[in-house]
């Protein structure tokens, strides 16, 4: 152990190293005057020595640091426990303004116990929990407008399930009102797609609030509710769902659910002229990292040449082709006399499931 020669030379030390502190820190005598100070206080709190050294510590810069959270840490709780950190103080002062302080005291108590001191480190963390106050406010001011977003599109959501059924009500009694057989197929056609955007719209609703869809359960409900609305006791034609697990962001579920209904609609309607007991359509769905395949396939008849002329100029086609552009996919119809096979691919997807149309 070092020996000093005076106690000169141990104060000239212990002044030295207060001086290479950071941060604030003082030295306190029994009755709260200031023994030593660091050059950090003088230079934070805007205090001179003089006016500094042997003064009580309450009644430094004209009263600024009597403080009543100050009395009590010095005067109540480092009698009882001899240590406290993280002790949170804020005051205004006169030059320098609102400061928020971290007080970490010490009791020092010497061998004769006739005298003690107490060390004060003071650390000034105004910056840091202003920064934190307009955080929590940031966040909070986020949250209001996230629940006010969740309120409007609740309210659309709703408008734009009115409006359809409006609609979709309007379109079916022109369709019964009009004498042209032509023109009642026609807006028969359009009701059929009105209401199948209602029901992509409905199945979107209940994952409110998220902006992923899981796949595989999204495709399975929406499936289903096509066969309940479409498939009849005559002509029983059972829909499966195979699909890889994972989710999709909501605008591609929208893609997806549009397609996925145009194509099973137009199955159901024209793969099954003659009823058959095996009568199938499988609607797969699988994944590999970004890429994906949708394929919508049934045992049905196929499509003749004419067939696929005509229905190559049709309106359902050209929605299923705008869709599949919108998402940088292509399109393949495979059609044969185990039925028709249709493919979305997306980009590099390569299969590694050979599935039976």
């Amino acid at each position: 152990m070092f020996n000093f020669q005076t106690t000169e030379h141990a104060q000239t030390l212990a002044q030295a190293i207060m001086n290479t502190l950071p941060e604030p820190f003082l030295v306190l005598d029994d009755q709260f005057r200031v023994l030593a100070a660091s050059v950090s206080f003088y230079r934070t709190f805007e205090v001179d020595p003089e006016q500094t050294m042997g003064c009580l510590l309450y009644a430094l810069g004209d009263g600024q640091w009597d403080i009543p959270a100050l009395r009590e840490l010095l005067e109540t709780i480092i009698p009882e426990r001899a240590a406290m950190d993280g002790f949170e103080v804020e005051h205004d002062f006169p030059r320098i303004g609102r400061k928020t302080m971290l007080l970490n005291a010490r009791q020092v108590v010497y061998e004769d116990r006739s005298k003690s001191t107490i060390l004060l480190a003071i650390r000034d963390v105004t910056v840091s929990r202003t920064i934190e106050r307009e955080k929590d406010e940031l966040q909070r001011q986020t949250q209001e407008l996230l629940l006010q977003k969740d309120v409007l599109l609740q309210e659309m959501e709703h408008r734009v399930a009115n409006s359809l059924q409006i609609i979709a009500s309007i379109l079916l009694i022109k369709a019964r009102a009009v004498s042209s057989e032509e023109t009642r197929e026609h807006l028969n056609d359009a009701h059929q797609r009105v209401m199948s955007v209602a029901e992509v719209q409905r199945h979107l609703h209940a994952s409110a609030g998220l902006n992923t869809v899981d796949v595989r359960s999204y495709l399975t409900k929406l499936c289903g509710s096509l066969a309940s609305s479409m498939i009849g006791e005559s002509q029983p034609i059972e829909i499966k769902v195979i699909a890889d697990s994972g989710a999709i962001g909501s605008d591609q579920a929208v893609s997806f659910g549009l397609i996925v209904t145009e194509l099973v609609i137009n199955a159901i309607k024209y793969a099954f002229p003659v009823p058959r007991a095996d009568a199938h359509i499988d609607v797969t769905y699988e994944t590999n990292d970004l890429d994906w395949k949708l394929t919508v396939s049934d045992n049905g008849v196929g499509q003749t040449a004419s067939d696929a002329k005509a229905a190559g100029s049709g309106l359902g086609t050209a929605i299923v082709q705008a869709l599949v552009s919108q998402l940088e996919a292509v399109k393949e119809i495979v059609n044969d006399g185990d039925g028709m096979k249709i493919s979305i691919t997306r980009a590099t997807f390569t299969s590694c499931v050979s599935m039976v149309a």
